[in-house]
């Protein structure tokens, strides 16, 4: 679903800028469209492919024994969306159980699945701002199953288990590099026209410095780049990236935000 028209102060804050967007081909309508709405152009060039595991024997079996579980923690929209699919597109919950999301597009995709959303952190939208909430401190002997794409941080469950947590987890999708034609974006880079890059996961970062060309790697660097967490600034200030600021939050609307900041300066 395309977001709601932009107000009118808005509407050319992105002039004549082309901007990276790096979300997967699946999840980067939404923000291309607000980025042309505000002026701009998005070229949409995903650096990340997300694609079902082929588990789903599990992940049935898994989701018919939910009253084992205090906690069920999805850790994004794709495992929530993921979950469905491979359970014909119902998850049965027991209210006993807290059902948790990491952030307010997941928390949205558990709403629209029928699921309730009994604990999500109102600022940070992480692992950290999750961890941080009173609800969390006191959890020995809590079992939990968290649901999340396949070799994901390790963060959360180290930490629910130092406090006495019992962790599972249900891995419903898998990360990959994609095929992606770099030839718009080699060229952008070539003639210097590049403006901004939207970067939404470590992931996507990795893989944009492996997509392109070497020789591309120190104009590349030297772009603007707006990221949705703290970490992810680190990990791109790691790598030689110098102009980042962090967005308010993971959603289509705070990276545009955090892009007309930036263009603004």
């Amino acid at each position: 679903m395309v977001d709601r028209l932009l107000p009118q102060n808005m509407c050319l804050a992105l002039q004549g800028g082309h901007i990276l967007v790096t979300r997967p081909a699946h999840q980067a309508h939404n923000l291309a469209q607000l980025i042309g709405q505000a002026g701009g152009a998005a070229v949409k060039f995903p650096t990340l492919a997300i694609a079902p595991t082929d588990n789903i024997s599990q992940i049935k079996a898994t989701l018919a024994r939910l009253d084992g579980y205090q906690w069920l923690v999805f850790i994004s929209a794709n495992a929530v969306n993921f979950a469905l699919k491979a359970n014909g597109g119902k998850i049965s919950w027991f209210s006993p159980i807290n059902c948790t999301a990491i952030g307010q597009a997941t928390a949205q995709a558990m709403l629209s699945a029928g699921l309730p959303v009994d604990l999500m952190p109102q600022q940070g939208f992480s692992s950290e701002a999750l961890l941080a909430m009173p609800a969390l401190q006191q959890i020995n002997g809590h079992k939990f199953l968290i649901v999340r794409g396949k070799g994901g941080r390790e963060w959360l469950a180290n930490s629910l288990r130092a406090r006495g947590g019992i962790v599972d987890y249900l891995e419903v999708y898998q990360r990959s590099l994609p095929q992606t034609d770099t030839s718009v974006v080699s060229a952008l880079l070539a003639d210097g026209k590049l403006t901004a890059i939207t970067l939404t996961s470590g992931d996507a970062l990795e893989n944009l410095l492996v997509m392109l060309p070497e020789n591309y790697s120190k104009h590349l660097l030297s772009l603007p780049l707006v990221v949705v967490s703290g970490r992810i600034r680190q990990m791109a200030a790691d790598k030689g990236f110098t102009k980042i600021i962090v967005a308010d939050g993971p959603s289509d609307r705070a990276v545009l935000a955090a892009l007309i900041m930036l263009m603004g300066k």
